[in-house]
Order: structure tokens, then C-alpha cells, then sequence
């Protein structure tokens, strides 16, 4: 267990491009006096960070080699953060469902590569296979109202053997006892971070591809922010691309304000940090962050509009001026 009385105030570097208006005054996302504070910092790679009907932040802590994963919490009254689950799969991506569950993408590298819940800390395998086939390692998830969840799955470290010759989004509905796992995307190479518009008709997919490891291969690099239209019946339309990065690091995990505003984990080595787009892929603001960022999430109730955002080693925390949209618990 870890506690940190003392929040590091870190300056905020502010950009707004574009700004968005209510009636005839403009909105600025990010105040002018905010700061990006620093809440905890003894991790190894931080990520999926998520937050709990009860308020608290729960976060991932990835490990690189075979020393367990773990997920975390942190406290906002206390400022403390300790183990919520000391084994965690190499859990990735992490939301609660609409029944208080913790559900997590667990990767690769010795994790469990599977979608799973972790109940009381110890992890139980949700599925983990398409057609009989190991997945290659669960990134990031995002839970529809209707209580299905699509999540990616990549693969960028690990020496496991891939079985399936695909990375995909998938979409997983617990309601069904017969086939409840379904491929939902064909045309995104190496899918990361996902995320829901508010009103549930758009999938937001990050394609984080680095191309080909190896010259003669000729696997192009494919960087892009994409937004997906989704049926009825949960299945994707055409694929619309909001942002082309070229051959600059692209996004990874993602959330939502309640005005569709996208707040991506952009990792560009020239200009890292969490940008924010409009639902068209228009930048509206920026928030530097001190190391890479690998995801972002709103809180609740008093912190609503409080973004919590993992870095590097870290977990970070910033007020802004726009209330955050959860939908896994979304009326």
C-alpha cells in the first residue's frame, strides 16, 4: 500500500484550436488555472484506468517480464493508492459493468490473454478464445448500455505463439449462453484503445500499427483515429477515419465527455499528452502529460468532471470544465 499526502502540481500546457460553444459563448475544456496533478508514481506501466460505482480509481500496473501484473486503487478522499488485485493477468483495459464488476482485457507476456472480471482480486476468465483459437493479447474495452462489450485485440510485446493470423475487435454479449462472441471489424490492422459515442451509435477505434519489424516485409505503418457506426443488431458499419497521424505514434486508450467530445491518449514523441477531438476528429484542446499516456477516464458524482489519465509510471489528475460520460452505467 501506498499513500501520497502531497499532490505534485504539475503546469499544464494548454492549446485550444477550435473552441465549442453553448448559444453564442465559447467553452474552453480546460480552465485556465488548471493543474495536472500527480497522484501516484511507483508503477511500472500504467494503464486502463477505470473508476468504481463508489468513486475510487482503479488502474492497471503492467509488468514486463514474469512478475504478476496487478490492478490498483486509488482513493480520491485519502490521496491513498493500494493493491486491488495482486495478480492481475497483465490486465490492460479496465471498466466496471452496470453491476458494480470489474471487467478487464488481460494481455500477453505471461498474462492471460483473455476477457475476464476480477472479483475480491482474483481474475475469472470471461472467454478467451475465438473459434477455438487463444487470443493474441486483449488491449482495451468499453461496455455498451446493453451490457455487451467490444474489445480489442492486438499484439505488440510477448513470445507467445499467435494462433490467429488477425487482430480484431470483437464484441461480447454475456447475455447469450450460445455464441456470445462476434468479430466486428475486418479493415483495422492492429486495433488499441475503444470507446462509445453518448448516444451508443459509434465505436471509436484507435489503429496503433508501427508496420512491418522487418524491411522486406512492407507492412505499411497505419496510425488513425476511426469511427465506426454500429447496427442493430451490434455489428459495425463503414469505417470512417477522423485522424490520419502518418507515421507518428497515433492514440491509445480513449474516453468520452457527455458532449461526444473524444479525450485520446496521443503518444507522438513530438507531442505527447491527451488531445481532444470533436465527434468529426477536430482538435479542441490539449493537456501535456510528463511521460506517454496510455489512457484516460472521467470520475463521478463531485469529480465528474475530474480526468484521471495514466502516464509512464504514474496516475495523474486534472479538472476541466466538461462532465464526463461512463456508458457502461448510462441510463
Amino acid at each position: 500500500m501506498m499513500s501520497m499526502k502531497c499532490l505534485c502540481a504539475l503546469a499544464v500546457l494548454f492549446t485550444a484550436t477550435r473552441a465549442i460553444s453553448a448559444g453564442d459563448q465559447p467553452i474552453k475544456i480546460v480552465p485556465e488555472d488548471a493543474k495536472l496533478e500527480q497522484l501516484w508514481n511507483a508503477g511500472t506501466f500504467t494503464e486502463g484506468v477505470a473508476v468504481a460505482p463508489d468513486g475510487t480509481i482503479y488502474f492497471s500496473d503492467i509488468t514486463a517480464d514474469e512478475t504478476p501484473g496487478r490492478v490498483l486503487r486509488f482513493v480520491p478522499e485519502t490521496g491513498k493508492t493500494e493493491v486491488a488485485s495482486a495478480h492481475s493477468g497483465k490486465s490492460n483495459g479496465l471498466m466496471f459493468n452496470r453491476q458494480g464488476v470489474l471487467i478487464a482485457a488481460c494481455g500477453a507476456a505471461y498474462g492471460k490473454r483473455c476477457l475476464a472480471k476480477i472479483v475480491d482480486g482474483q481474475v475469472k476468465v470471461l472467454v478467451d478464445k475465438y473459434k477455438g483459437k487463444k487470443f493474441n493479447a486483449p488491449n482495451d474495452l468499453v461496455i455498451h448500455p446493453n451490457g455487451t462489450i467490444y474489445f480489442s485485440d492486438p499484439f505488440y510485446v510477448g513470445t507467445e505463439k499467435l494462433e490467429l493470423d488477425h487482430m480484431s475487435v470483437y464484441r461480447y454479449d454475456p447475455r447469450k449462453t450460445a455464441n456470445p462472441l462476434t468479430q466486428v471489424t475486418e479493415n483495422i490492422s492492429r486495433p488499441n484503445g475503444v470507446i462509445l459515442s453518448p448516444d451508443s451509435k459509434t465505436l471509436y477505434v484507435a489503429e496503433t500499427d508501427p508496420g512491418s519489424e522487418e524491411p522486406d516485409a512492407k507492412k505499411p505503418i497505419r496510425m488513425t483515429l476511426n469511427a465506426f457506426p454500429i447496427n442493430a443488431d451490434g455489428s459495425l458499419g463503414k469505417k470512417r477515419v477522423l485522424v490520419n497521424f502518418g507515421k507518428k505514434l497515433g492514440v491509445d486508450g480513449m474516453t468520452v465527455d457527455q458532449l461526444g467530445n473524444i479525450y485520446a491518449s496521443v503518444r507522438s514523441a513530438d507531442r505527447f499528452g491527451i488531445t481532444v477531438y470533436n465527434p468529426e476528429g477536430q482538435e479542441l484542446a490539449y493537456i501535456k502529460t510528463p511521460d506517454l499516456p496510455t489512457n484516460c477516464t472521467f470520475g463521478i458524482g463531485d469529480d465528474a468532471n475530474m480526468l484521471y489519465i495514466t502516464a509512464g509510471k504514474g496516475l495523474y489528475r486534472i479538472r476541466l470544465t466538461q462532465t464526463g460520460y461512463h456508458p457502461a452505467i448510462a441510463k
